[in-house]
């Protein structure tokens, strides 16, 4: 075993041995069984010092990627049978739609790895606390990178995501501007997305000349998705309203577009409206809702959606993980048309 170690690179030289001893091991250049260097073998040999190799080395057996044999040293574990690969997923926050797409992404893994989830909650602090505490021990690094749209925090959650090694970081739901390197990704493009998912939902001349849409100023990229609602409505000639809750005026032929999942209420509170003012939703009143999930085939008999596919989000990440080969992927996005349009 020859280990190549680079003062210059910014990975500490521990890290170096970690990620080249786990290479080996996984691509079979290192058998299973095979004895590797006692640590002050190692520490005279490479010229560092006895706690970097004890670090390394503990790093790996953590890993399951080699294990101490008292009195005899350290030894490759054979990764051919049934040893998993161990990943960390770092959502924003659980909502419906992230339990979609993460029971896609365990169900495809399947027993091929051991999965932990934690939450940063769209904190940068947060998210530097689970990097400094979590940044060895994982094979991939799965993290839905939605965090406050300000420069400096952006520019911040740059800095935190670049500490993870390319080769194990997977974006998933948004391409993080400003971030660069071969790591993998699964993501939407929020505001050409519904603009094209509108642009699906016609099939000859628009059901309506006023289009609606509520949403909410907390929302994270309501902004970008209502810039592509612009671009949409402008190229059809469509009266366009931005609306923060659900209007006390509602005529035939509006078309409404909900954008938020947190406006569930929003939503029954329309369909009271519509039906309180004589008129009928998929008939006089028009309403498409931003995100799919299964319970939509029942409301209103039926709720026309524009989403991403959160399920196929899921598997696409599970199989970089599975093949080892991380590349960068946009999401199907498309209009699921039903009764209310």
């Amino acid at each position: 075993m020859t280990i190549k170690i680079d003062n210059k690179l910014k990975n500490s030289i521990y890290k170096q041995i970690v990620d080249q001893i786990e290479h080996g091991a996984r691509n079979g250049s290192l058998k299973a069984g095979e004895i590797l260097p006692s640590m002050n073998v190692m520490a005279a040999e490479y010229g560092i010092s006895r706690e970097t190799v004890k670090k390394a080395y503990g790093v790996l057996v953590g890993k399951g990627i080699i294990e101490a044999r008292h009195g005899k040293g350290f030894y490759v574990k054979d990764l051919s049978s049934g040893a998993r690969t161990e990943v960390l997923v770092l959502f924003d926050k659980f909502s419906l739609y992230k339990q979609i797409l993460y029971n896609s992404f365990a169900d495809h893994l399947g027993s091929k790895a051991e999965i932990t989830i934690l939450n940063h909650d769209q904190n940068p602090d947060i998210l530097e606390y689970f990097l400094d505490n979590h940044l060895d021990r994982y094979d991939y690094y799965v993290v839905a990178p939605h965090f406050p749209m300000d420069t400096e925090t952006q520019k911040r959650v740059v800095r935190l995501l670049s500490r993870i090694p390319v080769k194990k970081l997977i974006l998933i739901d948004h391409l993080q501007p400003g971030l660069r390197g071969n790591f993998g990704a699964v993501y939407q493009d929020f505001e050409n997305d519904i603009c094209d998912g509108l642009y699906q939902g016609i099939d000859g001349p628009f059901k309506t000349k006023r289009l609606r849409v509520i949403t909410l100023p907390t929302s994270l990229y309501g902004s970008v998705i209502c810039k592509g609602i612009e671009r949409f409505a402008g190229g059809n000639g469509l009266q366009l309203e931005f609306l923060s809750s659900v209007p006390e005026d509602i005529a035939p032929g509006d078309t409404f577009v909900i954008l938020n999942s947190q406006l569930d209420n929003g939503l029954v509170g329309l369909s009271r409206k519509i039906t309180e003012t004589g008129l009928e939703t998929g008939k006089d009143v028009f309403i498409i809702s931003y995100n799919e999930d299964p319970t939509d085939e029942l409301i209103l008999g039926g709720l026309t959606t524009v989403s991403t596919d959160f399920p196929m989000m899921g598997r696409i990440a599970a199989d970089m993980i599975l093949t080892r080969q991380l590349t960068k992927v946009h999401n199907p996005f498309r209009m699921t048309r039903r009764h209310t349009f």
